[in-house]
């Protein structure tokens, strides 16, 4: 592109405010041309951080059907930290005006909004792009699908007997066909930087854990939004105990913030009850953010979670993972053969759900029968079975 005497390469690297490489321009020879932009795609996806990492899942078929492309996300500030790295994503955008100026002066080929909320509705509809996949927003101000592929996607948010009931597909699988890209069940997409990676091998180290000792990693809390995910802290005390009869198996407290109370209770009640599980059990901080978590997380080798974000980072991070089921769609989750799900049995049979269950409650009229329900001993010799075949 041509502007006055000034030409502006089509690259993805120049920014237009400094060189790329020092002492370099495009006029005199670039150290490292062919970027150019190719297909503009945007990805809108703000809510829920395990939501981000799970469409992290969509980026290489991205990349398969549109090889030659540029492609940026716009997330919520407190979820960019997940996209650091990421070897598909060009740029990434925080939500806050700045993006905002940004992005309208843009012009964009292709849009993909992964999210059913007003805010990103929003977005997608004032955007300049060819053209739009997902979901938008009418001039009543309701949430529509945008192309007739994201219909399923859509139904699943309005109808509870088809999410509840009828719906075994997997949230990845919905979302490729949102998108108009072929399902490969391919992964989510986590970039750990080689300090990261070393802070791992260093905290284990601290610990007094060898490479040969199995981790078991226990994600103790989940989002505020829906409390009643969480499992007892007697059934944690439970499972921490059968484990702590192996003298070669450690166990982490997982967590952030909200999870430090809890954390420090599950660990100091332990501890009274059995003295010796210092050096077995280890509370790690909490106090981070989301980088320092995931070298935590990254430390245990099997991890025990509710549908959570510290689910979808376990299985980002490529773990085995436990989880268990009460309020939310167990259907949706892959764990890409890596572990089991607990869901709330009856005890009648071996096939009959709760009936209840699922239900996106946030408060419960049955006295949470779905947590009381999980199977701890099937969790323990689980992760028996699993150890003995490592």
């Amino acid at each position: 592109m041509k502007m006055f005497d000034i030409e502006i390469p089509d690259c993805k690297r120049f920014g237009g405010y400094k060189p790329c490489f020092p002492y370099k321009t495009c006029y005199e020879g670039c150290a490292r041309p062919d970027r150019p932009f190719g297909k503009k795609i945007l990805i809108i996806n703000l809510d829920a951080m395990g939501d981000v990492l799970m469409t992290t899942a969509q980026l290489a078929p991205i990349k398969r059907k549109f090889p030659e492309s540029y492609i940026a996300w716009i997330t919520l500030k407190s979820a960019t930290p997940l996209l650091a790295g990421n070897p598909f994503i060009d740029e990434v955008f925080a939500w806050e005006a700045e993006s905002f100026l940004i992005l309208e002066q843009m012009k964009f080929d292709l849009v993909l909004n992964a999210d059913k909320s007003k805010r990103s509705a929003s977005l997608a509809m004032k955007l300049d792009a060819e053209e739009k996949l997902g979901f938008g927003l009418n001039a009543n101000g309701q949430i529509v699908p945008l192309n007739e592929e994201a219909v399923y996607n859509y139904k699943l948010g309005v109808d509870d007997y088809m999410k509840f009931r009828m719906n075994k597909r997997t949230g990845q699988d919905i979302l490729a066909e949102t998108f108009r890209l072929p399902f490969e069940r391919d992964e989510y997409v986590l970039q750990l930087s080689a300090e990261e990676k070393a802070g791992t091998v260093a905290y284990r180290k601290s610990k007094g854990i060898r490479d040969s000792d199995p981790v078991i990693g226990f994600n103790t809390g989940c989002s505020n939004l829906y409390p009643n995910k969480k499992m007892t802290i007697e059934q944690h005390l439970e499972l921490i105990d059968r484990f702590s009869a192996h003298g070669n198996i450690k166990m982490l407290l997982l967590g952030g913030r909200e999870d430090a109370v809890r954390n420090r209770t599950i660990y100091e009640t332990a501890i009274e009850r059995n003295p010796d599980l210092v050096t077995k059990l280890f509370n790690t901080p909490t106090e981070g953010g989301l980088r320092e978590g995931m070298v935590y997380e990254n430390a245990a080798d099997i991890v025990i979670t509710g549908d959570s974000y510290g689910m979808h980072l376990a299985i980002a991070l490529r773990k085995y993972v436990l989880v268990w089921f009460g309020v939310s769609c167990w259907s949706e989750i892959d764990l890409y053969d890596r572990g089991r799900k607990f869901i709330p049995l009856t005890g009648h049979s071996n096939e009959e759900v709760l009936f209840c269950s699922p239900c996106w409650k946030k408060k419960c009229p049955y006295a949470l029968e779905c947590i009381e329900l999980i199977d701890i001993g099937g969790m323990y010799d689980t992760v028996m079975e699993h150890i003995s075949g490592r």
